[in-house]
């Protein structure tokens, strides 16, 4: 697809606390992006599942995504399949997603996104900024597979940049930038790197009111239980837990993610010790 053909889709959700139960307050949707409410088990908090109708991101592709969760709310956020982001044709233009997650004092949010596969020579940005008010939580991450392993199928070339900040009370509390351009199947494949792992992996926890290193020996109990070919670490820092994976099977690291996700939930949250249907769809 030319640049001339990109689109701009933008999801705007916002939930606030009225009548005692978290209800919808703000939608605003533009294609290729559509939001869906699945009903939630019970126990569970509103959930809004973002889907691409266009089945994927091509180069010069614009996505906004805006999700606000005014205080003493509670919502999970999460989409409903897999991110595709194809080749870019003439190998100089992006595609961009721009994510803006914003909780109330008193607030809980949840933002569990299924796997981001790139394409071999696709071109993405992603930006992710949380704002969090002192009393919020949040539970959430990515999870980024290189190529699709299950046609043979590598991330050799391409570009992708990913970057993530969080606030809190206005104060930045931890940032994180990773870029690969260039021979990215060098960087990939270096043992001090990637190791040719298929996919890496990050989770972000931040416990209102409570201290995150609480939250680390647990987190590394579930991580050793992960199988063979998975890598993890988890560690405190500026108020956060922060995990991280590398896998050399895409199943296994998904499947490692959501075990920490589950634990974290129920830990930290008060959630279900398990993830939302939609998440096994």
């Amino acid at each position: 697809m030319t640049a001339g053909l990109s689109t701009k889709g933008v999801a705007e959700i916002g939930f606030a606390r009225r009548g005692g139960a978290t209800r919808l307050a703000h939608l605003y949707q533009a294609d290729p992006l559509r939001v869906l409410f699945p009903i939630p088990a019970a126990g569970d908090p509103v959930q809004a599942a973002i889907v691409t109708t266009s089945g994927g991101l091509v180069a010069g592709d614009r996505i906004e995504i805006a999700v606000r969760v005014a205080g003493e709310a509670c919502a999970h956020v999460t989409a409903s399949a897999a991110d595709k982001i194809y080749r870019s044709g003439d190998g100089a233009a992006t595609s961009a997603i721009r994510q803006l997650l914003t909780a109330g004092d008193g607030a809980a949010l949840e933002f569990l996104l299924p796997e981001t596969i790139l394409f071999d020579g696709a071109r993405l940005v992603r930006e992710t900024l949380l704002e969090l008010a002192s009393g919020a939580s949040f539970l959430g991450g990515d999870i980024v597979i290189f190529g699709r392993r299950a046609r043979g199928e590598r991330f050799t070339h391409g570009l992708l940049r990913e970057v993530w900040e969080v606030r809190r009370a206005g104060s930045l509390v931890w940032g994180d930038a990773l870029h690969l351009d260039g021979d990215v199947a060098r960087v990939i494949d270096d043992p001090a790197c990637f190791a040719g792992a298929a996919g890496f992996a990050t989770m972000i926890l931040a416990p209102a009111g409570r201290n995150p290193q609480s939250f680390v020996d647990g987190a590394r109990a579930v991580q050793a239980g992960a199988p063979r070919g998975v890598r993890a670490g988890v560690t405190a820092i500026g108020g956060l837990a922060i995990a991280r994976w590398l896998a050399a099977d895409a199943a296994l690291l998904r499947q490692a993610y959501a075990d920490l996700a589950c634990h974290w939930r129920a830990e930290a949250l008060g959630l279900p010790r398990q993830l939302p249907r939609i998440w096994h769809v």
